[in-house]
């Protein structure tokens, strides 16, 4: 009996360790690409320090460019939104009834008091004496005002003055990194009732800053014709956004002052000015500054600087010495004047500021640094004002010779004794 197997062929697995030959591909195609990119900074006449500084920056100046887009973006998509949330509120006003005149008006008054409430308050008082003809303004307080600097906070001090002739201008003291000031000063001006109805005061607050021009905070303008002068006026107003209508940009000046008691000598250094007057047809000017010492208000000793040529932003870094004895320094008054210079006409000057004894506000206060600080230059912006303003300021006298001047002193000195 033959017997029949069954016999199927299952064909065999090949279970083998898989083969590793593509990892060795991707490390030759690394070794080749290495080896290229090495070739390309082998070809490249730099070090190859400079190579990876090189792509060091590339990569910074790519991500600079990222970091522009997306903050242009962000921007686009704040006023995006910003639009839509005032078309929104425009809808909104719509369906309550009112007509788009309401609307703008009403938006306008939001923005102007909001602006208000940005600027502070002021308290100040006006008082007029009819028997002297004065009139007296009082700066009192100053509430919740404007940050002008980056640590949040100000260095407020209130300029006052009378429109429309404006001879006369006064600063309280400056009050250092407060938003909230307490001043307490008065300031007097010699007025006729007829005048004083045809005249607007102005109180300005500023942030006060020794290296840089003063930033405005806000401003009252106060109609004198609209006030009752049966009683003296005290009130709290907000701040508004300063106009500057009568204000005339004549430029800006710094320099330093040094006193050396020792060697009784005050140092005058003239560093620059900025954005001058233009008076050349060309729109530039040939400007130099002149200096005047006035003892007892009167015409003294001077000198002047170098005439730059064709600019309205000179740089002088000059030096000027003068021989001030202890006593006189306490009776002298600085006259810094910029003139432009004119071979074809008479030189007049564009700008005067003025310190010393008898100076206001920051002239006073960069004198008294000066006198507080001996042997130290003191260095201050100052804002120009117009020749008109400083001469009614300080009239001064004609020029006495030295040697009647160091009678009346002696005269004095003998006197006193």
């Amino acid at each position: 009996m033959q017997a029949f197997w069954n016999i199927s062929i299952v064909p065999r697995l090949d279970i083998s360790p898989p083969s590793f030959s593509f990892i060795t591909d991707i490390f030759d195609t690394n070794e080749t690409a290495s080896g290229f990119v090495q070739g390309i900074i082998d070809e490249i006449p730099l070090p190859e320090w400079a190579i990876y500084l090189l792509a060091i920056l590339a990569v910074i100046v790519i991500l600079l460019l990222v970091l522009c887009v997306c903050i242009c973006c962000c921007k686009h998509r704040r006023k995006k939104r910003q639009k839509k949330q005032q078309e929104a509120l425009v809808k909104l006003k719509q369906s309550s009834g009112q007509t788009n005149t309401e609307q703008v008006q009403l938006g306008t008054k939001e923005v102007q008091f909001a602006t208000k409430q940005q600027r502070g308050k002021l308290l100040y008082s006006l008082e007029f004496d009819p028997t002297l003809s004065e009139l007296k303004v009082g700066v009192k307080q100053a509430s919740s005002l404007k940050a002008m600097d980056l640590g949040g906070s100000s260095d407020p001090y209130v300029k006052v003055y009378i429109l429309p002739e404006k001879n006369k201008t006064c600063e309280t003291r400056v009050l250092k990194n407060t938003l909230n000031a307490t001043f307490n000063e008065t300031f007097n001006f010699q007025m006729s009732k007829t005048t004083l109805v045809e005249s607007t005061a102005v109180l300005q607050v500023f942030d006060f800053d020794r290296f840089s021009k003063h930033e405005i905070i806000g401003e009252l303008r106060l109609k004198l014709s609209q006030v009752d002068w049966n009683h003296v006026l005290e009130e709290w107003r907000d701040l508004r956004e300063p106009t500057n209508e009568e204000e005339e940009n004549l430029g800006e000046i710094c320099f330093s002052l040094r006193y050396v008691p020792i060697s009784s000598t005050l140092t005058v250094i003239i560093l620059e000015a900025k954005n001058l007057k233009s008076t050349d047809l060309n729109g530039s000017s040939d400007p130099y500054v002149k200096m005047q010492l006035a003892l007892d208000k009167r015409k003294w000793k001077k000198k002047k600087s170098t005439i730059k040529k064709n600019t309205l932003d000179p740089y002088y870094n000059e030096a000027f010495t003068f021989k001030v004895t202890l006593e006189q320094i306490r009776r002298v008054n600085l006259v810094i004047s910029v003139w432009d210079h004119d071979s074809m006409t008479p030189n007049d000057p564009t700008g005067k500021i003025f310190l010393g004894c008898d100076a206001p506000g920051n002239q006073l206060r960069h004198w008294a640094d000066m006198l507080a600080n001996p042997r130290r230059p003191v260095a201050q912006w100052h804002t120009l004002l117009s020749p008109e303003q400083v001469n009614a300021a300080l009239p001064l006298k004609k020029k006495i010779p030295f040697a009647n001047v160091e009678k009346v002193h002696l005269l004095r000195e003998l006197a006193s004794k």
